[in-house]
């Protein structure tokens, strides 16, 4: 959610627990978990419907696979617990573990499904359901935790005195599996801080939807040329770092600025780390080749 605080074209007031009441746009974002690569990304007026945009985000993403990748699995939120989301990802033979939409049908389920406890506080269990309007039934695994009176959890939803999280799939994992499968998304969160924080994506420019949704792709543009930066370039260690970290490994020197014969000069400590930095980044960026028409 991008808060907005003047009369911008296409901001709405919508679901913003932050900032309530005040107008809004709601982006859609697509990330590749192993490259961190952002695929795609959709601007959204704050009010759009949960799964608005989420079918042509996917088929843009698809459509750009790499011809020699097999398998994909896909994660998503509860936005994409839809079954229009899930025959096309059938269709295209991805697996997927997505956000299970708490829908009356399937919370009337939940007491009487057979847990089995997986640690201390928490029990899963799984079971076949077809939701209203599905084309087919699918596996749902559910897990749950007895919560005390008092006790608030946000992320998950509450039936009596348990909290419980739930995931539509057609993964072959084990229950257990597929909530450590899922529970490897929180890295996307990680990223999405990154691009408010480090991308300037919090400070929307113009006041003309089209325009702010370019400047969201050219947000993109700019964070994926870092990451292909940092994954062909700098030293192994460096390749998880935010901007703000990398900015400081790679700028932030040690120097002083002097006045001989009033010349301003700068200069830059001689450190032997430094210069096998930059030698290795500047011998693995000169190995790249140019990208083809």
């Amino acid at each position: 959610m991008v808060t907005v605080f003047g009369h911008q074209d296409g901001a709405e007031v919508g679901y913003n627990p932050r900032y309530r009441g005040k107008r809004s746009y709601d982006p859609l974002l697509c990330m590749e978990a192993n490259s961190s690569f952002l695929w795609d990304s959709e601007l959204r007026p704050g009010n759009a419907g949960t799964w608005a945009g989420s079918v042509e985000l996917l088929d843009t993403c698809f459509a750009n696979v790499p011809p020699g990748i097999r398998e994909l699995r896909v994660r998503a939120d509860a936005g994409f617990g839809y079954d229009p989301i899930f025959t096309g990802l059938e269709g295209l033979g991805a697996e997927y573990a997505i956000v299970a939409r708490l829908t009356p049908g399937f919370r009337s389920l939940l007491a009487g499904l057979r847990y089995e406890a997986v640690n201390r506080e928490w029990e899963m269990a799984e079971c076949e359901h077809r939701s209203h309007g599905w084309t087919k039934t699918r596996r749902f695994v559910v897990t749950r935790r007895f919560q005390a009176q008092q006790e608030t959890q946000p992320t998950l939803f509450s039936v009596g005195r348990y909290a419980y999280r739930a995931w539509v799939t057609n993964l072959s994992l084990t229950p257990a599996g597929i909530w450590h499968f899922y529970d490897d998304r929180a890295a996307l969160e990680r990223r999405i801080r990154e691009l408010r924080e480090d991308y300037a994506l919090r400070k929307v420019p113009t006041r003309a939807f089209a325009a702010n949704a370019l400047y969201l792709e050219i947000i993109r543009l700019a964070y994926n040329l870092v990451t292909a930066f940092q994954r062909t370039c700098v030293p192994e260690e460096w390749q998880a770092l935010t901007l703000s970290k990398l900015r400081h490994r790679l700028f932030w020197l040690p120097g002083e600025l002097s006045r001989p014969d009033n010349r301003p000069i700068l200069w830059l400590g001689n450190s032997a780390s430094i210069r096998k930095w930059t030698e290795q980044i500047l011998h693995r960026a000169h190995k790249l080749q140019p990208l083809e028409n």
